[in-house]
């Protein structure tokens, strides 16, 4: 659903986001609210499906997003969840102009403010500041994911969740045990037993 157009207060989450990693001319500030634009999804609706292409690269100024892929034996396998002030897309889709093999949905009512892949490269020329600003974006969304490729073939189910527990504190109680289940890699049954495991250790 758009919302109204841009303006600096909707768009101020975003620019205190940019400016504490690197600061924002004024310039650079009026470049950012006129190529990014407010969007909400209302919860279970889709940002992207299966089989299309992935036109914006999306940040999240509140509510929760999932990128995920349905397994042919109908098992979810979520990668990524977005809240507050982390970005979400399927970037090899966005940059390609591809197919996108996976799925985004809102998990909540979900307010972000997205660009095209044709304002973005147009924010690169216009000023250069951004191509680095997006270039630490991609380092380190590309360091996550390999430390969490690398938590999935070398660590338990146990260490994975008691990672995702200190990574992910905000969401324990936003996300269903089915929801943490997807994201870790095992059963929502197996996810029981490893926190009734927990608790009785903690006792």
């Amino acid at each position: 659903m758009d919302m109204q157009g841009t303006t600096t207060t909707t768009v101020q989450p975003l620019l205190d986001y940019f400016d504490r990693l690197i600061p924002l001319s004024k310039e650079e500030k009026d470049l950012t609210i006129a190529k990014f634009h407010p969007h909400l999804f209302i919860k279970k609706q889709f940002a992207l499906q299966h089989g299309q292409v992935c036109e914006y690269f999306d940040f999240v100024v509140r509510g929760c997003l999932r990128l995920y892929k349905v397994g042919e034996d109908g098992v979810y396998h979520i990668l990524q969840f977005a809240t507050e002030n982390h970005w979400i897309s399927d970037l090899a889709s966005f940059h390609k102009k591809i197919r996108s093999t996976f799925n985004i949905d809102a998990l909540e009512d979900t307010v972000v403010l997205r660009i095209s892949h044709g304002d973005l490269i147009d924010l690169y020329i216009k000023a250069p500041k951004f191509d680095r600003i997006f270039r630490v974006l991609l380092e380190n969304h590309f360091m996550q994911q390999q430390e969490r490729i690398g938590q999935l073939f070398s660590s338990t189910a146990e260490e994975r969740y008691q990672s995702f527990l200190e990574n992910y504190p905000h969401l324990i109680n936003r996300l269903s045990q089915v929801q943490i289940a997807a994201y870790l890699g095992v059963t929502p049954e197996f996810l029981s037993r490893i926190r009734s495991r927990m608790a009785k250790s903690e006792k």
